[in-house]
């Protein structure tokens, strides 16, 4: 827990190759009440999209034994097949890959879906990349109606989706109840948005938010969305909590971290887990 908040752990903070009952374990024994799943552009974690029973059960009984739940999917994929591509068959395996991850999240109880707010990333954005890819959500908010499982943009580290009221550019054509914003502190600062007013703008439609460090985009560097050391970054994580303590936000938070080949990873997610147990108690004493 921070606070009276439910505090998960990203998947790919832990090395892949553990069972998903070690993970889900190794994320209680280091104090997270919640782990979230990837379903990014490799073939690996895609494939979980078209398990069979087998796979799915093995899945179950790892929740179950541990008592560890899977409440969100980053869903990524789209970054490689994404619904604003030029090529007809890669936005049909965009569409596909959006049905399949909602009903996998039907079938675990998996509540919200972490969308990629890329119309294309390996090609060059049109304005009918844009058209294809507002069609691409429309759709999807029509299905994640229809199954209640909720949609969730993330704040990227793209200019398309880099603040909440670009979400909200989005959000007015898709006036769905499914269809609401997951922001990151880290991307929404790297930016340089005034995150207090981003956060009160779109403090009705956040449904979690993620915790990590970034640096900063300047006129002369693009900035670092990924694998900043929390507390090396640009981001006042203490003035993020006070901004949505004051304005009632109860929902979850998600540490963001990735593991590399022959790191320290349990230190690593430990001492994250400490430098964000503090800053958050800064956040908490300065709004008393």
């Amino acid at each position: 827990m921070l606070g009276n908040h439910l505090l998960g752990l990203y998947e790919k903070a832990l090395p892949s190759a553990m069972s998903w009952e070690r993970r889900l374990q190794t994320a209680k024994d280091l104090g997270y009440d919640y782990v979230e799943i990837s379903i990014d552009e490799k073939d690996e974690r895609i494939e979980r999209l078209y398990w069979d029973d087998a796979h799915k059960d093995k899945l179950r009984r790892a929740i179950k034994k541990t008592g560890v739940p899977i409440p969100s999917m980053c869903l990524s994929c789209h970054r490689r097949f994404p619904f604003g591509s030029s090529d007809p068959s890669i936005r049909a395996k965009a569409y596909e890959l959006m049905e399949k991850a909602i009903l996998f999240c039907r079938d675990f109880g998996i509540r919200v879906i972490q969308l990629a707010g890329y119309d294309v990333y390996y090609e060059k954005s049109t304005k009918e990349s844009l058209q294809y890819f507002l069609d691409g959500l429309v759709y999807s908010a029509r299905l994640a109606e229809k199954y209640q499982v909720m949609l969730a943009m993330e704040i990227m580290d793209t200019e398309l989706m880099s603040s909440i009221t670009r979400y909200k550019q989005y959000k007015d054509e898709i006036p769905s109840p499914w269809f609401t914003v997951y922001p990151d502190l880290g991307n929404l600062t790297a930016w340089g948005n005034d995150v207090k007013s981003e956060l009160t703008l779109g403090i009705h439609d956040i449904v979690a938010v993620h915790l990590k460090d970034t640096l900063a985009v300047t006129p002369t560097f693009s900035g670092k969305f990924k694998s900043v050391t929390f507390g090396e970054g640009c981001v006042d994580f203490a003035k993020g909590f006070k901004i949505l303590e004051d304005l009632g936000y109860a929902g979850p938070y998600m540490m963001e971290m990735w593991y590399s080949d022959g790191m320290d990873w349990e230190d690593y997610i430990t001492k994250a887990k400490t430098f964000i147990e503090e800053r958050y108690m800064e956040g908490v004493a300065e709004k008393v």
